[in-house]
């Protein structure tokens, strides 16, 4: 079966890429390589033994979707990963989210449209909860106005996939990701932040490295045990593999409804500073750290409560965050060999 996967050469596209390819599917990564590199295919091929086929595409660019997906009208699945994420940059910069992330989400879709069936894996947010009142957090809890553009157009998003599977031959899955870290144990491929990292792990591993002078934990404030932020860190690769899991409850036509929703987490909530002293121990590398002010945007906690992705998708988180952690620093070290 052959498989899209937007944002191929990303992150999480990545990792999803050799999950699939290790279960025999044949995989067509796109990606513009804004923010990834060609050389993640090579990365992938030693993993898995496959090269994936590879176009070079800007989902903006309508005519070149059009054109994609007329070349290969025997696509089975679509992952869509490709999409800006940086939460800060989306305030900056809100019409360049409302174009990348909105308008190539609709074209992707008007092609799938035009197929007797289709079936579509979005990758969107636990952003689309906010604050949300009661920990852990499930699939039912009330979606909160965004409080970035970037969390909008993952509510947007989940809202045209929504009404366009109501009246197309689309079933599509909604896979609210909390916080994914780590990289592949084999450090063959892992996150490439370009420029300064937005994220917690990869500025924790560059500040180890030396390529950061310290590290900013914004807050100490915050009505928790230790007054730091507490999100739900996934490994990447368990993050991949529910990709898989839900394409193929798609695939198999086990889905319930057309649209279904899944949270993907680990269910476990930890604190910035636990992550730093867990970093510390799984590395032998102590931390220079400070505490600053808080950053707009921030909620105090957020995880998953994953009932129903264990039960119903039949997937769970089996990593660990020191297991996760290492892996990072595993990548991390071997990109500044």
């Amino acid at each position: 079966m052959k498989i899209v996967v937007t944002g191929g050469l990303g992150f999480i596209g990545s990792h999803t890429v050799v999950e699939l390819q290790n279960q025999g599917f044949e995989v067509i990564a796109l990606d513009n390589l804004s923010n990834s590199s060609v050389t993640v295919l090579e990365g992938i091929e030693r993993i898995t033994g496959k090269k994936p086929v590879f176009e070079q595409i800007d989902l903006r660019e309508k005519a070149a979707v059009q054109d994609f997906f007329q070349r290969h009208k025997d696509v089975s699945g679509v992952i869509h990963f490709a999409a800006s994420k940086a939460v800060g940059e989306s305030v900056e910069n809100p019409l360049l989210y409302y174009e990348n992330n909105i308008n190539a989400l609709v074209y992707v879709l008007q092609s799938l449209a035009a197929l007797p069936q289709a079936h579509f894996i979005f990758s969107s947010s636990c952003t689309v909860y906010g604050q949300a009142k009661q920990m852990p957090i499930t699939e039912d809890a009330s979606v909160q106005p965004a409080i970035s553009p970037y969390g909008n157009t993952k509510q947007i998003g989940e809202e045209i996939i929504t009404d366009t599977a109501k009246v197309t031959g689309i079933n599509a899955i909604l896979l609210r990701y909390f916080n994914p870290i780590g990289s592949h144990p084999t450090a063959e491929i892992g996150e490439l932040p370009l420029g300064v990292p937005q994220n917690l792990v990869p500025f924790i591993t560059q500040t180890a490295i030396g390529l950061r002078e310290k590290l900013s934990v914004f807050g100490d404030d915050y009505p928790t045990p230790d007054g730091t932020a507490i999100r739900d860190y996934i490994h990447v690769v368990d993050l991949a593999k529910a990709h898989v899991v839900a394409l193929q409850r798609l695939l198999q036509q086990k889905n319930t409804e057309k649209v279904e929703t899944f949270n993907l987490g680990t269910g476990t909530g930890s604190s910035v500073l636990e992550v730093i002293k867990t970093f510390e121990k799984v590395s032998g590398k102590p931390l220079n750290y400070q505490i600053v002010g808080r950053r707009e945007g921030d909620i105090t906690e957020a995880y998953a409560n994953t009932d129903k992705a264990n039960t119903v998708l039949g997937w769970k988180a089996e990593s660990t965050l020191e297991e996760a952690l290492a892996s990072a620093w595993k990548w991390e070290q071997r990109i500044r060999s």
